[in-house]
């Protein structure tokens, strides 16, 4: 029972701090060592601003993203912490999305059809899923063929660097903090080998310590989803 309070009491107060951070300006947050972007506002704004059909985020936390995607969009949340879903549907109204509908689940078994998502999108959840396979292996069912899934992830240090000792050091403490979350995560290798017809993303630093190395891209589902042709930047 005791277990049980304590939980729901951390699931509450990161929901809490989450919803305080949507307060934060992403103009402001700069991008460092990144070819095309200058602010997460801007690689934000580049990725999600133009999607069309069903969009799916998994993980949305309490809804960060949701002042970039158009009101025509219909979109489909999949948070598994119930605490966030007020929020969610608070920052919706805020910014004129009507066809919206939210799911508890996680990203290994979404609650939706297969091939009847035009987009899937994942920022910062990809280092928390507890499966990162069988959360890829998931969102490409759902994708339509040619569909795609947009990204944006902090990762792994180098090996053998200062960073990357001190990602590896801190992640037991720091998934305890931070809801499950892996600093040490080298998620793009993930990325490649799960068979997405192609792959574009770019590396980047943010000035935050121990998850400071981030990319951000989109992968293509396969067109018949038969064949696995892989190209990565």
């Amino acid at each position: 029972m005791k277990g049980l309070f304590l939980q729901n009491w951390h699931k509450k107060l990161f929901a809490w701090g989450m919803a305080k951070a949507n307060n934060a300006d992403d103009r402001a947050i700069k991008l460092h060592d990144c070819q095309d972007y200058e602010t997460m506002a801007d690689l934000k704004r580049s990725l999600l601003s133009h999607l069309q059909g069903n969009v799916l985020e998994i993980g949305p936390g309490a809804g960060a993203n949701l002042s970039y995607y158009s009101p025509a969009i219909h979109w489909i949340g999949v948070e598994p912490n119930p605490y966030m879903h007020p929020y969610i549907h608070q920052e919706a109204d805020r910014h004129g999305l009507t066809a919206i509908e939210l799911y508890g689940g996680r990203a290994e078994t979404l609650p939706v059809a297969d091939n009847s998502i035009d987009t899937v999108v994942s920022t910062y959840v990809l280092c928390s899923v507890t499966d990162i396979d069988a959360a890829l292996k998931d969102i490409q069912r759902v994708l339509k063929p040619g569909g795609t899934f947009v990204f944006i992830e902090h990762v792994a240090a180098p090996e053998n660097t200062c960073k990357r000792t001190v990602q590896d050091g801190v992640t037991p403490v720091w998934k305890t903090v931070f809801d499950h979350c892996h600093p040490n995560r080298e998620t793009w290798l993930y990325l490649e080998n799960a068979g997405f017809e192609s792959i574009h993303y770019q590396s980047f630093r943010l000035s935050i310590p121990v998850v400071s190395p981030h990319i951000a891209g989109i992968a293509t589902q396969k067109s018949d989803k038969t064949e696995i042709r892989l190209e990565s930047c």
